[in-house]
C-alpha cells in the first residue's frame, strides 16, 4: 500500500482512508522509513511519557490530566518529528465495520478476561485494579472528569504498545529478513509482555496476574490493531474495556 506524497503540495497528509486490507507502516520503508536508532528514541519518548503516569504526584481530579495527556503526546510528537508527513499513518477513518469491531473486541476481551481471572483467583491471590479507587465515593462531577480523562491515557496506553510493536516488526523485516507474518507474531507476543509487565506496580508485583492476566488481556486488544491498523480501533475497544470496569466499581 502506498500513500500519495504531501511535499508536493506543501499540505501535511490527511489520515490515510479505511480500506479492506491495510498494511502496516513505517516497518517496510511505507510510507516512510524509521530508522533503528529513531525508533529507538521514540520507544524512549514512550517510556518518558509513562512516567508521568508512575510518578506523577496525584492530587484532585484535576491533577489527573497532566500525566493523561503526557502519556500520549510526548510519544506522539517525536513520531511526528521522526515522520513530519505521515505520523498519522497509525490513525486511519474509523466506519461503521471498525465501530463494530471494537466492541466485537471489547466483548471478547470482557469473556477471556473472566475466564483467565477464573483461573488466576484458583492458583495465586489476585490484586485489585486501583485505577478506579474512590469512584464509588466520588462526585457526580468528579466521575465525569475521571472517565474523560481516560480517553487521553487509553490512547497513550496503546501508543506504549503499537509503536513499539511496530519499531519490532522493523528490526526482525527489515534488519533480520525474516516473514512479515513472523514479524508482526512476535511483535504482537514481545508487546503484551512488556505491557504486563508496566502494569507489576498496579498489582502489587504480582507476577502472574500482570504478565498472564494483563498480558493475555493485551493481547485481545492488540488484535483490534493487527485487524484494521488503526490505532482508533484498538483505543475505542480498550476505552469500552475500562469503562466497563470503572462503572463496575461504582456499583
Amino acid at each position: 500500500m502506498t500513500y500519495d506524497d504531501p511535499t508536493a503540495t506543501g499540505v501535511e497528509a490527511a489520515p490515510p482512508a479505511a480500506t479492506p486490507n491495510p498494511d502496516f507502516p513505517y516497518y517496510n520503508g511505507i510510507p516512510q522509513t524509521i530508522t533503528g536508532r529513531q525508533w529507538w528514541i521514540i520507544t524512549g519518548a514512550v517510556a518518558v511519557g509513562f512516567s508521568f503516569i508512575m510518578f506523577w504526584p496525584f492530587g484532585d481530579a484535576w491533577s489527573h490530566w497532566v500525566p493523561a495527556l503526557a502519556l500520549p503526546a510526548i510519544p506522539l510528537l517525536v513520531l511526528r518529528h521522526f515522520a513530519p508527513d505521515h505520523w498519522t499513518a497509525i490513525f486511519r477513518r474509523v466506519g461503521v465495520r471498525d465501530v463494530l469491531l471494537m466492541v466485537g473486541i471489547f466483548v471478547l476481551n470482557f469473556l477471556v478476561t473472566i475466564g483467565v481471572g477464573a483461573l488466576l483467583t484458583a492458583f495465586t491471590d489476585a490484586e485489585a485494579n486501583p485505577g478506579a479507587d474512590g469512584l464509588a465515593d466520588a462526585s457526580t462531577t468528579e466521575r465525569i472528569l475521571f472517565f474523560i480523562q481516560a480517553i487521553p491515557q487509553l490512547l497513550g496506553e496503546e501508543l506504549l504498545t503499537i509503536l513499539p510493536l511496530l519499531g519490532l516488526m522493523y528490526y526482525f523485516y527489515t534488519k533480520l529478513k525474516w516473514s512479515r507474518r513472523t514479524a508482526m507474531i512476535l511483535g504482537w507476543l514481545i508487546t503484551a509482555v512488556i505491557f504486563g509487565a508496566v502494569h507489576l506496580p498496579t498489582y502489587d508485583w504480582n507476577v502472574a496476574q500482570a504478565l498472564i492476566g494483563i498480558g493475555i488481556a493485551r493481547l485481545v486488544l492488540s488484535l483490534a490493531f493487527l485487524i484494521t491498523k488503526n490505532i482508533w480501533v484498538s483505543t475505542g475497544a480498550h476505552i469500552l474495556n475500562d469503562w466497563a470496569i470503572f462503572a463496575g466499581s461504582m456499583s
